[in-house]
């Protein structure tokens, strides 16, 4: 009875390492994740068993609860044409897929399906990501006074812009901590593309020169210097001489009217202008 008992226990144990054991076939295959770049291309290779023989393969795109037939082989029989056909390449070999011309549509979770001839099928999951990178950030500033000490005596409005990137980006502003509530962010999807458009502006107060660079899904514009003298408009380079000039005005007026004031008047009775004319008149 005891020795019955412990060969029963023996046999338990012996059955759950097996089955806990890693090189279970029932356990689920990992999610691959690929990346792609906008118009370029991207191959997807599918998981499998290579040394046992594989007669079907299918690579289908998941579209909300359907999946679409993107391209694949099969050794048995002809597979549907589908609009990937003239932009795919199937390689049996190592069990890939080689898509061209990358758009943003294709970004999404796909299928491959391996069919083998004398064991179960597989079924992997790929998620793509599609990418694009931003054009070189356009970076303008405009910079004008300001009266009060909490503004720091200059307020300058920063306009970061960028275009034909995916996915959308957060601008960001390395070394520079703009208020937040003067942020204006403007953004636009191209209808055909499906890439971005972003800009935005922000008020940034200083008192001293500051180099700013602004970026967009990781492209970074050039660097300038705000806060200068020379970076002020032009318009309040203008106003200030012309404040300067009429100041100049008004003191060499009141300079030229108190000399003329000073200047000594002549004397009707000085000698040396003559007999005075009531008298030139009285003589015969």
């Amino acid at each position: 009875m005891k020795g019955s008992v412990c060969s029963l226990l023996v046999l338990v144990i012996t059955s759950v390492l097996l089955t806990a054991s890693p090189g279970d076939s029932s356990t689920e295959a990992p999610v691959r994740n690929f990346n792609a770049v906008l118009g370029q291309s991207v191959t997807l290779r599918c998981p499998g068993n290579l040394s046992v023989h594989i007669f079907r393969l299918y690579l289908q795109m998941q579209r909300g609860q359907t999946d679409y037939f993107i391209n694949g082989f099969d050794t048995a029989r002809s597979l549907p044409v589908t609009e990937y056909m003239n932009r795919t390449e199937v390689n049996q070999t190592d069990l890939s897929v080689t898509m061209s011309n990358i758009t943003v549509s294709d970004e999404g979770q796909y299928k491959c399906i391996v069919f083998y001839t004398e064991m179960p099928n597989e079924e992997h999951v790929i998620n793509l990501k599609v990418t694009a990178m931003y054009s070189v950030p356009t970076l303008m500033a405009e910079c004008i006074h300001v009266n009060g000490p909490a503004t720091g005596g200059k307020s300058c409005q920063l306009s970061c812009s960028s275009t034909g990137g995916y996915p959308w980006s957060e601008v960001e502003w390395p070394g520079l901590h703009p208020s937040e509530s003067d942020n204006e962010t403007e953004s636009f999807q191209d209808p055909h593309s499906k890439t971005w458009t972003i800009n935005q502006t922000v008020t940034y107060y200083c008192d001293h020169p500051t180099n700013v660079s602004c970026s967009i899904g990781r492209t970074v514009s050039h660097t300038i210097t705000i806060c200068e003298a020379d970076s002020f408009p032009l318009r309040v380079n203008i106003a200030i001489a012309f404040v300067v000039t009429f100041v100049l005005f008004l003191v060499l007026v009141l300079v030229l009217m108190k000399c003329h004031c000073r200047r000594p008047r002549p004397n009707p009775e000085d000698p040396a202008l003559g007999v005075p004319l009531a008298l030139r008149r009285a003589e015969p």
